[in-house]
């Protein structure tokens, strides 16, 4: 069984991708599980008021045309996890924020905040040291409280379908 993982590690080196840590995957996998589209749509569109928006930063909205585009400007494959953890996680802090605890929504969203301070908890372990300067500056502008000059207004719905699609494009093969 170990064997195979190396293998599949030394592809990984050859290919230039970075390995997911398995702590990763299995989380990963958890949340995939929390944003299936029936309760992304229950949750996040039905508990809803019709075209309801939040507020975010320009920057909080990641969408795989980004990723694509800092792929092609060689960013490595754990920097790009690393941004997108901090994006979603933010996102869902933001979600959560415009909700009264007894919003059917509520505990929902509860759960993928567990879900992320787990994840947050896994790359804590990792140095963060060597991310490219872009995904550096990407990450002090989403945590800068100053930014709100810069925001815009998007549906809670649209801020979970982009995490998901984002992290099936990063987590897809290493996974």
């Amino acid at each position: 069984m170990q064997q195979g993982y190396a293998a599949v590690l030394c592809v990984l080196a050859v290919l230039g991708l970075e390995a997911a840590a398995p702590g990763e995957c299995e989380l990963t996998r958890l949340l995939q599980d929390k944003l299936q589209y029936e309760m992304r749509l229950q949750y996040m569109k039905h508990y809803f008021p019709i075209d309801y928006t939040v507020q975010v930063q320009y920057e909080e909205v990641l969408r795989p045309s980004n990723i694509t585009r800092l792929r092609n400007g060689t960013v490595s494959e754990a920097a790009l996890r690393y941004l997108w953890f901090h994006v979603s996680s933010q996102a869902v802090l933001r979600i959560r924020e415009v909700l009264p605890e007894k919003h059917p929504s509520w505990k929902y969203t509860q759960e993928l905040c567990q879900l992320f301070d787990a994840l947050g908890e896994e790359y804590s372990r990792y140095r963060q040291t060597d991310v490219e300067t872009v995904v550096a500056d990407l990450v002090k502008l989403i945590h800068s409280a100053g930014a709100e000059s810069r925001s815009k207004a998007v549906r809670p719905k649209a801020l979970l379908d982009n995490c998901l699609k984002v992290m099936r494009m990063l987590y897809g093969v290493p996974c």
